[in-house]
């Protein structure tokens, strides 16, 4: 099944806008696996049956696993999930961005050694970097728009000469030119709730990643009446809140308590 089937049919089903970030590290791993890089897949797998019938999406972060040479986990990671959570769809955070071959090479990266649903990508070397990616059927592509991070100002906020700002132009090639075959999804802050509007005004049905919700200190109800559409599928991403909810041996029950009561805030925002 496409990502995109996979994300509406999750939604649907557990009546969810969640997104629980895999962002591993084990400096902050409950005491009893604590600074442990060997217990990354066992931590992780917790947090993942704990949260699977809550979530319309996981979303790991590559870097925190390629730090502590634990791809292997990663791999192992993203089978685990297929195979207690089929029916939620998995996104592969790497923000990959190159050209050519290369592309090439991150995009079997991505779909054949670690079998994502959807990778995030950085859209600005053009959309030659992100075509080799579309050669893998189904699969969904999101490219970074509107971040997170106050520094994503210095370029994505700059004004164009025909008066538009970079990421709304961004916006304007994802939902028209660039998505071919309708595969494309955006990445918008939960941290800049008027961008974010601006941006489901110019790509109205495409799936929105966004980030910044819990730590980062984002507004969860206010993501949603921005976002949310009832054609349009949005990710609402929360990482640290989650997974370090508790530190002792029952911190999965914990990141449920968290993910449960963020997955609440956000139905109710879509009820209002």
């Amino acid at each position: 099944m496409s990502f995109n089937r996979l994300l509406a049919a999750a939604t649907h089903r557990h009546e969810s806008l969640l997104c629980v970030g895999l962002d591993p590290e084990p400096s902050k791993f409950p005491e009893h696996l604590r600074g442990d890089p060997s217990k990354i897949f066992e931590f992780c797998a917790r947090i993942v049956d704990s949260t699977k019938d809550l979530v319309n999406s996981f979303k790991p972060q590559i870097a925190y696993f390629a730090a502590h040479r634990a791809e292997d986990q990663l791999e192992e990671l993203m089978a685990y999930i297929r195979r207690v959570a089929p029916d939620v769809p998995v996104v592969l955070d790497a923000k990959r961005g190159d050209i050519g071959s290369t592309a090439e090479q991150y995009a079997r990266e991505a779909f054949v050694r670690y079998q994502a649903d959807a990778v995030t990508l950085s859209p600005y070397m053009g959309f030659d970097s992100i075509e080799p990616y579309l050669k893998y059927d189904g699969k969904g592509l999101i490219l970074l728009c509107r971040t997170s991070n106050p520094g994503g100002s210095d370029l994505q906020f700059q004004q164009l000469a025909n008066g538009e700002h970079l990421y709304e132009h961004v916006a304007r090639l994802a939902a028209g030119a660039w998505n071919r075959d309708q595969r494309l999804g955006l990445v918008v802050g939960a941290t800049f709730p008027n961008e974010l509007a601006r941006v489901r005004e110019l790509a109205p049905t495409l799936p929105l990643l966004i980030p910044g919700v819990g730590a980062q200190g984002g507004d969860a109800a206010a993501t949603v009446r921005a976002a949310w559409r009832p054609d349009a599928p949005i990710m609402v991403n929360s990482s640290r809140a989650v997974l370090y909810a508790g530190q002792g041996e029952d911190f999965a029950s914990a990141a449920r308590q968290v993910a449960q009561a963020t997955r609440q805030t956000l139905q109710l925002a879509r009820k209002a």
